[in-house]
């Protein structure tokens, strides 16, 4: 009934924040006693954080995901303090401006903002790979109320991340302690942006890199 009860599973099982919700699993799966699970599935159902929005009658194979945007930003508010920083208070107001400049379509501004505060967070362990940084961000702009998914397949590789909103579709790479044109390079080495041609949305093109050394954003280059 607790988040830190719900972080110790999530590390126990080896789950991060973007891969909650989005399974197809079997009714064994999800429907056990979490007291002798072997998968972190049965918690997250029984405790609301996903519900059944498939079944597929011939296989007997259900699809579970996050019910709602409500639910989503709920989760997501209770791995702050775990993911970003204990100061969950600055954290909302941060996200606040962070989506009052995405809605402007000032991504540039967005990443200044976003430099800054994450220069504040305190330092904390084992901090030193991409995919920390990338849970980060996928928690903080999941708040943002925008479309947001990591490792989105392509035919030429994986996108870091992809985050949609309105008017406007990102795809996103980043790269720590190498250079933001290093993940432009990458982008459109493997053409990521023709994976999401037919979204009907101008795609933008973002490579982030992050400094290890100082923990925020060092550099970014946006491509239109």
């Amino acid at each position: 009934g607790t988040p830190t009860y719900l972080i110790e599973m999530l590390n126990r099982f080896g789950v991060l924040p973007s891969k909650i919700g989005g399974n197809e699993v079997v009714a064994a799966d999800f429907d056990a006693p979490t007291e002798r699970m072997e998968s972190i599935t049965p918690l997250l159902y029984q405790s609301g954080y996903v519900t059944i929005k498939g079944y597929d009658e011939m296989f007997q194979i259900y699809t579970l995901d996050i019910p709602n945007a409500e639910v989503r930003i709920g989760l997501m508010r209770s791995l702050i303090p775990y993911y970003v920083t204990r100061d969950t208070q600055t954290t909302n107001t941060t996200v606040v401006n962070l989506a009052r400049a995405l809605v402007r379509g000032d991504m540039d501004g967005m990443l200044c903002l976003l430099q800054t505060f994450l220069s504040t967070v305190p330092y904390c362990d084992r901090t030193d790979y991409e995919g920390h940084y990338q849970q980060m961000l996928y928690i903080i702009f999941s708040l943002l109320g925008a479309y947001v998914d990591v490792e989105v397949r392509t035919p030429m590789g994986r996108v870091d991340m992809v985050m949609r909103t309105a008017t406007t579709l990102y795809v996103v790479e980043l790269k720590l302690d190498q250079s933001a044109e290093a993940a432009m390079r990458q982008i459109d080495l493997k053409n990521y942006p023709e994976r999401f041609a037919l979204c009907g949305l101008p795609v933008v093109k973002v490579g982030i890199n992050f400094d290890m050394e100082r923990h925020t954003l060092k550099d970014w280059v946006i491509t239109k």
